[in-house]
């Protein structure tokens, strides 16, 4: 059963620390610390979305000593694309120049190059066209995907401290060292739903110039809207993949999996879509499970009745509820005030804390990364495990997608025996570094394109954008084309001029 073998970040080094910024904004802190984290990243100077994904696959490739030769797919998962032609073949065309640098051979001509796109969940797409690729016409050959995102709100917004930035890249093999991957038993969920969370063109028709040559990929989102459909397409999912499963109440497999790992746009999503995931499926089961229901429900002071109404059988039509101008009201709100009853109870310290514990506080200092973070939090998990000499082998996880818009995706996982020699190698702690943190001032540079306020950090064994190419003549055009160079870390503390400068002089 193919799998995943390797993973490996790249987190920009500028970091907006959150405490920081609620003496910014006048936030509370303690709020903020809990319901979304620790910190942030933002994308540098020199850098894209597509240099982002270059250093995660380059430091995927050394760590693992992966042949490049022997890569016949690889694609990019992400919702911030600035190119609407090319996307992985810019990936590896950066990856061809620092394989030369190092004398080494390019990747194969035959190595497919796609990019997926659904919101969050692009790289869990671009994972199983890998996995049917590898077991298919791929068999002897190895897979990678890199999800990388650039998640930017407007200053001011409700999502500002929700922001982040990085890759992650992953390496997938017909024998995996890391997880087997059940697509047999996965649960797919899909439904339209307006204006969840999107990003039209028409965003950019008034943007201010920015000095930084890039768009600001700032989204149009309606926040609580958002998160009802989030909690209603992980239930789909999750009610997909449980059809498949056979046998048994559903309500039993949130006890028996040994561990989940969910989109995460801010740190408490995830245990509210679980928590919720597990009271749909209470009300969707027999006599027993209504009775456990009918206990938490008494306790938190929630009628039952109305509680089954709620969130019993077909989900809502999330549509309906924006023509009816209801898209602002939280569409399970007497299922929210259980599971806010739940929190302070042993049930959600075994079932919730317990099931997503894994690398769950590491990830407060990654910030939101769109497609990247739940391949992130994978990596935090299985480093936090190596860490700790915990046991996995043979434990049943399970990984929980999700895209806006909307879509989710439920995989079924086992981890393998042996995985620790494969997770030793998960470049977690070198991926968080040393960062410069940003004060108010370099974070509203950066923010609104001019980096020219804020010093770049030294490039070491990675990728930047050199220069973005303004001709549009009739013989020549490269109006918006970035062009990259590699800085091997050898040249980390020397000064270098740039493609432009060097062909200038």
């Amino acid at each position: 059963m193919p799998g995943i073998s390797g993973l490996a970040l790249y987190l920009p080094p500028y970091r907006v620390n959150l405490e920081d910024w609620c003496q910014w904004n006048n936030q509370p802190w303690d709020k903020i610390r809990k319901v979304v984290g620790h910190s942030f990243r933002m994308r540098g100077p020199e850098q894209s979305v597509y240099t982002l994904a270059a250093n995660a696959v380059w430091r995927l490739i050394q760590a693992y000593d992966i042949d490049p030769q022997d890569i016949g797919y690889l694609a990019l998962g992400t919702e911030s694309s600035s190119d609407n032609s090319a996307g992985a073949v810019i990936v590896k065309g950066m990856l061809d120049d620092a394989l030369a640098t190092h004398g080494k051979a390019a990747m194969s001509r035959e190595c497919e190059v796609p990019e997926f796109k659904h919101a969050c969940l692009g790289g869990v797409y671009a994972m199983k066209g890998a996995l049917r690729y590898l077991a298919t016409d791929g068999a002897h050959r190895k897979a990678i995907v890199v999800c990388s995102d650039i998640a930017e709100y407007g200053r001011g917004s409700t999502g500002e401290p929700t922001q982040g930035a990085g890759a992650v890249a992953i390496l997938l093999e017909a024998e995996p060292k890391l997880l087997h991957i059940d697509l047999a038993r996965s649960g797919s969920a899909s439904d339209y739903r307006m204006v969840d969370f999107r990003k039209p063109f028409a965003r950019f028709r008034d943007q201010p110039q920015r000095s930084d040559g890039q768009m600001q990929d700032l989204p149009v989102f309606n926040g609580r809207y958002s998160t009802s459909c989030y909690v209603d397409a992980t239930r789909s999912a999750m009610n997909a993949m449980l059809a498949r499963q056979g046998g048994g109440r559903r309500a039993d497999y949130f006890h028996t999996v040994d561990a989940v790992f969910m989109h995460r746009p801010y740190h408490r999503m995830p245990s509210a879509g679980w928590a919720m995931a597990y009271l749909f499926a209470l009300a969707d089961g027999d006599t027993d499970n209504h009775a456990e229901l009918a206990e938490y429900a008494n306790g938190a002071g929630v009628d039952f009745d109305d509680l089954l109404a709620e969130i019993a059988g077909a989900s809502p039509n999330m549509r309906e509820r924006v023509a009816a101008g209801a898209s602002g009201d939280d569409a399970f709100p007497l299922a929210g005030d259980l599971m806010r009853y739940l929190r302070k109870t042993e049930l959600w310290t075994n079932l919730v804390s317990g099931k997503l514990g894994l690398g769950s506080d590491t990830m407060r200092d990654l910030g939101n990364l769109y497609t990247a973070a739940l391949p992130a939090w994978l990596a935090a998990g299985f480093t936090e495990a190596h860490e700790s000499t915990l046991a996995l082998g043979g434990q049943h996880w399970l990984a929980l997608g999700y895209g806006s818009g909307d879509a989710a995706e439920a995989l079924p996982m086992r981890v393998v025996e042996g995985w620790e020699a494969a997770a030793a190698k998960i470049n977690f702690q070198a991926a968080l570094g040393e960062p410069l943190n940003l004060d108010e001032t370099q974070y509203a540079a950066l923010h609104d394109g001019h980096p020219a306020d804020v010093e770049p950090a030294p490039a070491s064994d990675e990728f930047v954008v050199d220069f973005i190419g303004e001709t549009d003549r009739a013989d020549f055009r490269d109006v918006g084309i970035e062009y990259y160079r590699y800085v091997p870390a050898a040249e980390a503390n020397s000064e270098h001029p740039t493609t432009a400068q060097q062909a200038a002089g």
